[in-house]
């Protein structure tokens, strides 16, 4: 029991060395060193007009904390992660709150808050659940926020999917009534509430700062895995770019999309029959079995037991 117990004490004692050495690692540059660090504290403290000021606790504990689980993030994610990151935050329709920084920030906090926590659980069976607690809780908080962000993008592209059709009988409506196709736009975005409506209001917004009309369509549909709705943005412009009338490109374009709904609605609805078949199989029938046979088995035994 004495050995156990001074292996245990050994073995957290090793990873918590090895904790520190990767915090040293990640964290030992992240801060301003040497000639930099002096020329900032010459142009904070003598530069004319400058105040002192006292240190918040933000500033003093939680900035920089931040800024080390992020640098830990970064050292531990795979190259390419940042720009999937970004990709599916966009997707994701960019949440007020989460910038990919925020998002490393998280992915440092998780890993080392599970990790020490699956380890510490593990140790409660023994050494081997020990490290596998501690390695399979470090993988769960490394990569659960891009999992989450993963699945608000999905989400999000979904809700756009389902009211595209409507959004774009409306726009075809507006446009053969005489709107020209920014006003059109901007009457949809404006009518529509959802994700839909926002990302043609970010179109308008885009065109009035100066960009063109055909590259703001262009970004609309990398911004979204809506095949459609890259399909009608295309449509779009090269109707701009060729002078063909877009109610009419608009009308094509918004059967094509109620005839797409139907059919994704009659395939998720022969999908029904496979999926119903697990739950089926193990809840329902169980359930049917031991309501149905269960009284004829417990009479059996009863009169063979009572012989």
């Amino acid at each position: 029991m004495f050995g156990s117990t001074m292996l245990l004490i050994g073995l957290g004692a090793f990873f918590a060395a090895i904790f520190i050495g990767v915090l040293t690692l990640a964290f030992g540059s992240t801060g301003r060193t040497g000639v930099a660090q002096a020329l900032t504290t010459i142009d904070q403290v003598y530069a004319p007009g400058a105040v002192s000021r006292e240190e918040n606790l933000h500033d003093r504990a939680i900035s920089p904390a931040s800024q080390m689980f992020a640098s830990l993030a970064r050292l531990l994610t795979p190259k390419g992660a940042a720009a999937w990151l970004q990709r599916w935050l966009d997707y994701a329709g960019n949440p007020v709150g989460w910038p990919p920084e925020r998002v490393m920030e998280a992915q440092g906090l998780l890993f080392v808050v599970l990790g020490i926590l699956g380890g510490v659980l593990g140790g409660l069976v023994g050494v081997k659940a020990l490290i596998f607690g501690a390695i399979l809780g470090a993988l769960i908080g490394l990569w659960a926020p891009f999992a989450v962000v993963y699945d608000l993008g999905v989400r999000r592209q979904d809700r756009i999917r389902r009211q595209l059709p409507d959004a774009l009988d409306l726009l075809t409506v507006s446009v053969e009534a005489g709107l020209g196709f920014d006003a059109a736009l901007m009457q949809v975005a404006g009518v529509m509430p959802g994700a839909l409506a926002r990302e043609f209001a970010r179109v308008l917004q885009e065109m009035q700062m100066g960009v063109r009309r055909a590259d703001a369509l262009r970004a609309l549909g990398q911004r979204t895995r809506v095949v459609e709705l890259r399909t009608v943005s295309i449509a779009v412009v090269q109707a701009t770019d060729l002078g063909i009338p877009i109610a009419g490109v608009l009308r094509e374009q918004a059967a094509q999309m109620r005839l797409r709904r139907r059919q994704r609605a009659e395939e998720q609805a022969r999908k029904v029959p496979v999926k119903i078949v697990v739950p089926l199989i193990l809840c329902i029938l169980p359930s049917l079995f031991i309501v149905v046979i269960g009284p004829g088995v417990l009479n059996i035994m009863h009169s063979f037991f009572n012989r």
